[in-house]
């Protein structure tokens, strides 16, 4: 087996392509990995295990369509992380989000099927839906994104589908909450917080700290991406939720304990234009249809997650996400 994994320096790809090296999914041992990735602020080559006898790394571009046309042949699948994903940037304005997101998605799409790759998972987010008060959202919702960044995410997410309409390419949509763990780019709330912390400083607060996401540890999310590649069905979407919900002000409160700092370094500021109120996935079809549940707790991994920040400063305090 050969996968192609985009954006497989960056966090979440990159946990996914070390779990696949280690043999971490049954069925899939021994599979070849070839990494696609631009190596933006957000890629770090020190993610990946680079002298692994079964991981191929091309530093490229999903827009780079003479690359793809080269590259994908051989693959029996693609797992698509890429994108651009921090919100706050995205409102300052960003063009790359709709290259990167939007383009690069078509471009990929186009590949895959020009390549004849027999599938593709296309990793999204819950942000596509938009904010909502109560309850939570299956994948019938309609899409109604509320920052550049979303809509972008939204964008890719359609053409996607449009593809496996079209075209009738096997992909696979998925859409998760909120993601922590090891290995995240500080830009994040969570690493950014608690290196922060650690550092001695004051972390900024939004508004009245009362909006509400799910999280969910990495390696959860990975391995329902993988699900979603070995048996999801052709042209589906999966919802990936945890059902921990926090405050930004809970979750703060939290950080702030587990670093050892008290409510003098939380500064509030202004709340950022478009801000969601609240985020809530009904992951039912995920956990009916593939038998998947998430594992890590939100205390535990938290924990965990500050530990891991506490022992690898050299990864944080790097003047550069590159290598």
């Amino acid at each position: 087996m050969k996968l192609l994994v985009t954006g497989g320096a960056g966090f979440i790809g990159s946990h996914y392509v070390r779990t696949l090296l280690e043999d971490g999914y049954p069925g899939w041992e021994g599979a070849h990995v070839t990494v696609l990735d631009a190596l933006t602020y957000a890629g770090n080559r020190a993610n990946l295990p680079a002298s692994h006898p079964r991981l191929e790394f091309v530093h490229g571009d999903i827009r780079d369509r003479a690359l793809l046309a080269e590259l994908l042949p051989g693959h029996d699948a693609v797992v698509h992380f890429a994108a651009e994903s921090h919100v706050d940037r995205s409102v300052c304005g960003g063009p790359e989000f709709v290259e990167t997101n939007v383009v690069g998605t078509h471009a990929l799409l186009e590949a895959v099927r020009q390549a004849k790759v027999e599938r593709i998972v296309c990793v999204s987010t819950d942000e596509v839906y938009g904010t909502i008060d109560e309850g939570s959202w299956t994948e019938d919702f309609p899409l109604l994104p509320n920052s550049p960044y979303a809509a972008a995410k939204a964008g890719s997410d359609l053409i996607a589908r449009a593809y496996w309409r079209t075209h009738g390419l096997d992909v696979v949509i998925t859409r998760c909450c909120n993601n922590y763990g090891p290995y995240q780019h500080t830009e994040k709330l969570i690493p950014r917080f608690v290196t922060t912390l650690l550092s001695g400083g004051r972390v900024p607060l939004y508004g009245d700290g009362g909006n509400v996401r799910e999280w969910l540890h990495v390696e959860d999310h990975c391995r329902a991406v993988h699900s979603a590649l070995a048996h999801g069905r052709s042209g589906e979407i999966y919802n990936i939720g945890s059902t921990e919900e926090l405050t930004n002000l809970e979750l703060t409160r939290r950080l702030l304990e587990l670093c050892g700092a008290d409510e003098r370094s939380v500064e509030r500021v202004a709340d950022r234009p478009g801000h969601d109120r609240r985020y809530s996935l009904d992951a039912g079809k995920i956990r009916t249809e593939l038998g998947w549940q998430p594992r890590v707790s939100l205390e535990q991994g938290l924990a965990d997650t500050v530990d891991w920040y506490r022992k690898e400063t050299w990864w944080w305090q790097r003047p550069t996400n590159r290598d």
